[in-house]
């Protein structure tokens, strides 16, 4: 399948899909470059799980174009991606954002399958691109668009997420 996700001239990202299934108003605030507060406790847990897991798999961590690869690897059935979370309650988020890395790698012709990966849960889950996943991803991406192209971030909706948003003194202060 064949799409332009950025009409918008936004630079989509794996994180903006993941934000995009917690919650719409951090996918504006962070395609406009407002950045989330970098001292909340939330973003040290996930920088430390970042630096300190899979630590042998990280040499293999690379950039592909607007996507950030947490690991690659190759085993016996091919490319694999892996992509950390430091838990498994947003795990559809999670797995949109690894849907987008594979969708992106499909786009240059690079055939993968992905793995999420939560080291604190010992719990890895493995992501195949298929075509309802695909689907499903570029409902999502065109709703994305939608929500980059307002002139101000969609209203404040409180949700289960905002008690640890790094976000949360620009919509609750």
């Amino acid at each position: 399948m064949e799409m332009n996700p950025n009409p918008t001239g936004f630079n989509i990202t794996g994180t903006i899909v993941w934000y995009y299934f917690c919650c719409p108003r951090e996918v504006w605030l962070m395609a406009h470059q407002i950045n989330p507060d970098e001292d909340d406790p939330n973003m040290d847990v996930g920088r430390f799980i970042h630096e300190h897991t899979y630590v042998r798999d990280k040499e293999k961590e690379i950039s592909v174009g607007n996507i950030k690869l947490d690991i690659v690897r190759q085993d016996k059935d091919g490319l694999v991606v892996g992509e950390v979370k430091k838990s498994s309650r947003y795990a559809r988020s999670a797995k949109m954002q690894l849907a987008f890395y594979l969708w992106e790698l499909k786009q240059r012709g690079i055939v993968a399958r992905g793995e999420l990966l939560f080291p604190k849960e010992k719990k890895k889950e493995e992501v195949i691109l298929t075509d309802s996943l695909e689907e499903e991803l570029f409902c999502a991406l065109k709703q994305i668009e939608r929500i980059l192209g307002l002139d101000k971030p969609p209203q404040v909706k409180k949700i289960a997420l905002c008690r640890n948003c790094a976000y949360k003194e620009l919509c609750w202060a």
